[in-house]
């Protein structure tokens, strides 16, 4: 027998990629299904406290400068003052709600705003058509 020592070996990896291929199939249909669920001991909580539900206070200005806060009416001149004392009986927790109209400057419904602000509310938000 006469050698050929030229003749280089060829690889086959045919086999491979098809069980590869197999692998991979088997384990993308099986992995949607794996759950992993640890059992974890929550400790107590003392007392459970009730959530009350704050009703939030609307301030409406329409464009005459009229200024609505619920059903009250105050003066612009005088808001900052009628609203600081007006404050004193609602909740500060309560979310304000400014509702202006789209002809009145700027400057005004940010003055209100700002005065709801120094009143003590914290979530103040201005309404909008959208």
């Amino acid at each position: 027998m006469i050698y050929d020592w030229e003749d280089k070996p060829e690889l086959n990896i045919t086999p491979l990629v098809d069980i590869m291929l197999v692998l991979l199939a088997i384990l993308m249909v099986i992995a949607p299904n794996i759950v992993y669920e640890e059992n974890i001991k929550l400790p107590q909580g003392s007392v459970s406290k009730q959530l009350s539900k704050i009703p939030p206070v609307h301030i409406t200005i329409n464009k005459d400068l009229k200024l609505m806060v619920n059903k009250d009416i105050f003066d612009l001149n005088s808001f900052g003052d009628n609203f600081y004392k007006y404050s004193r009986n609602l909740d500060l927790k309560a979310t304000v709600l400014i509702s202006a109209d789209k002809s009145l400057d700027y400057g005004t419904v940010m003055s209100i705003l700002a005065t709801v602000k120094q009143s003590g509310f914290i979530e103040v938000s201005l309404a909008t058509n959208g």
